[in-house]
């Protein structure tokens, strides 16, 4: 997410060509002076988050011995290949519930873009080159590098960070999506981007203790090679690799560490699931950060190490007339507001499109919510329909008679496999539901639905619906990003929901195998294991 932000960035930066050749010298930080606390009787945990890792390619890649430390860890830990991912499947929204330990109903962020109705914008932490131009750098930065995580995600839910600074317990973000902690770090603002006025050059956040993001907060001295322009600024895999590496050869690592490897994503959404060089290159830098210890079974008894996909992709036709859900149709009956220009009165409708599942967003109260139902309800590429009103939430799929309602009671009728009550009505099969004698509830095609889609209902204030694609098929909206021949993620489809973990050095795992359970489970693991 953030390296497109960054691909935007250079972008504009057209205009000053001289910084191809401009390196920075990022100041790094004295570990010394941050006094991390190493005397723990627990075994640091360290989570490195792999964006797009998939199982399928994953198991090729060992299969072919391309992996050598994927395959020594899965082969000395655990090996868990179901794990169900937030909604949307978007790294923001996965990310937050991980850390947060809720779905998108509490920690409010809903995905990689959304409409903020107090502020009367659209929110774009970074899809595409295009659509972060005509928002407007300066927004898109502010959003990511402050507002993400100091304003959007709700203060109301507690990070891991948060959490363990109440424990006393010292924590690491390195290259994190989500960060908020407790302790203020002043971030190092480049001279290209304060000298063309994008950002401040004096800029604070809360983060963990140790906080490295980039070539705007640096541990190491040897992440400079990391770091440059066309490196994104250090949002790149290598400097991740390279700051745990810092970590663990200077005896730092604290209690909890976060690690976050974004370039598998980006090869994923060019080349397609299948994409075997990316994985190779992941285990690379997987390498690198076992090296750092005298062996690799040193590693795994003196740390908790654990490997995870956030979400998974699902492959993308080639044929834009058959595989592009173009939402700017839409138009021809409504005003649909134009990105980039500001939210008039007059626009009847905002779209927010994450890849393969979008929101859109009734301005107009007189479009109601089975009007625009109706629109869209035709396309057989759409999975389904949704939207929330007083009596619960509405799901449409497939034509006007295949309508489901539900919502979470603490007495409901019917429980999921993770006791949870609902309300259920109408046809379960919307939602690829069978329920059995006793109304237990098993899920099919669309893992945890019922919570997942009601977080997503309920991430944020206005009227809105949620419109879901089927595999092979994605959104778009004017100036959207396509990956024709490629993939794409953010439906609640298992194809983008399911993804592989790996853990070693120890043999507990999360109470169910969901990202949302990762945070009790993290909790347990820096005061037990």
């Amino acid at each position: 997410m953030i390296k497109k932000l960054i691909i935007a960035l250079i972008s504009l930066a057209l205009v000053l060509i001289f910084i191809i050749w401009y390196g920075f010298s990022t100041p790094t930080k004295d570990l010394s002076d941050e006094k991390v606390d190493t005397t723990s009787k627990s075994k640091p945990v360290v989570l490195i988050i792999v964006d797009s890792l998939m199982d399928k390619p994953l198991q090729k890649a060992i299969k072919d011995g391309r992996a050598p430390a994927l395959k020594f860890l899965s082969e000395h830990g655990q090996y868990l290949d179901n794990v169900v991912s937030s909604y949307p499947t978007m790294s923001v929204t996965v990310d937050s519930s991980l850390l947060t330990g809720t779905y998108a109903d509490k920690h409010k962020l809903p995905g990689l873009v959304w409409f903020n109705q107090v502020e009367n914008r659209l929110v774009n932490y970074g899809s595409g080159k295009m659509e972060v131009l005509r928002l407007g750098i300066k927004q898109v930065l502010n959003d990511n590098i402050t507002n993400l995580n100091q304003q959007h995600l709700s203060k109301s839910t507690d990070t891991i960070y948060e959490e363990l600074n109440k424990r006393q317990l010292q924590t690491a973000s390195i290259n994190g999506l989500i960060y908020r902690g407790k302790q203020t770090h002043n971030l190092h603002i480049p001279r290209l981007v304060s000298g063309v006025n994008l950002m401040s050059d004096n800029i604070t956040v809360k983060g963990p203790t140790l906080f490295s993001l980039g070539s705007l907060s640096q541990l190491s001295p040897e992440n400079d090679k990391h770091n440059k322009v066309w490196q994104g600024l250090g949002l790149n895999d290598a400097f991740t690799a390279e700051e745990l590496k810092y970590l663990i050869q200077n005896n730092s690592l604290p209690a909890f560490t976060l690690g976050y490897f974004p370039d598998l994503d980006g090869r994923v959404h060019k080349h397609g699931p299948m994409d075997l060089k990316g994985i190779e290159k992941v285990d690379q830098h997987l390498r690198m950060i076992l090296d750092a210890y005298p062996t690799w079974e040193e590693a795994t008894k003196n740390m908790v190490l654990i490997v995870y996909g956030d979400s998974a992709q699902s492959a993308i036709g080639k044929e834009h007339s058959k595989s592009i859900i173009d939402l700017t149709t839409l138009a021809g009956k409504y005003r649909v507001s134009e990105p980039g220009k500001p939210i008039t009165k007059k626009d009847q409708i905002v779209l927010a499109v994450n890849e393969r599942m979008a929101y859109i967003n009734l301005l107009d109260e007189k479009v109601g919510y089975t009007e625009m139902a109706l629109d869209l309800i035709g396309d057989s590429r759409i999975n389904f329909i949704a939207w929330k009103d007083d009596e619960g939430n509405h799901v449409y799929s497939g034509n006007v008679n295949r309508k489901f309602t539900y919502q979470p009671k603490p007495d409901g009728e019917f429980t999921d496999p993770y006791n949870k009550k609902w309300d259920m009505n109408g046809d379960f099969t919307v939602l690829n539901l069978s329920v059995n004698d006793q109304n237990e509830i098993s899920y099919g095609r669309f893992p945890d639905a019922l919570a997942r889609l009601n977080g997503a209902l309920h991430s944020h204030e206005g009227r809105y619906l949620v419109v879901d694609a089927k595999p092979g098929h994605e959104f778009i909206a004017k100036h959207s990003p396509a990956h024709l021949g490629g993939a794409g993620h953010g439906s609640l489809h298992e194809k983008d929901s399911i993804t592989p973990m790996i853990i070693t050095g120890t043999d507990s795992h999360p109470k169910h195998n969901r990202v949302v359970d990762f945070k009790e489970w993290i909790l347990e693991l820096t005061s037990s294991n």
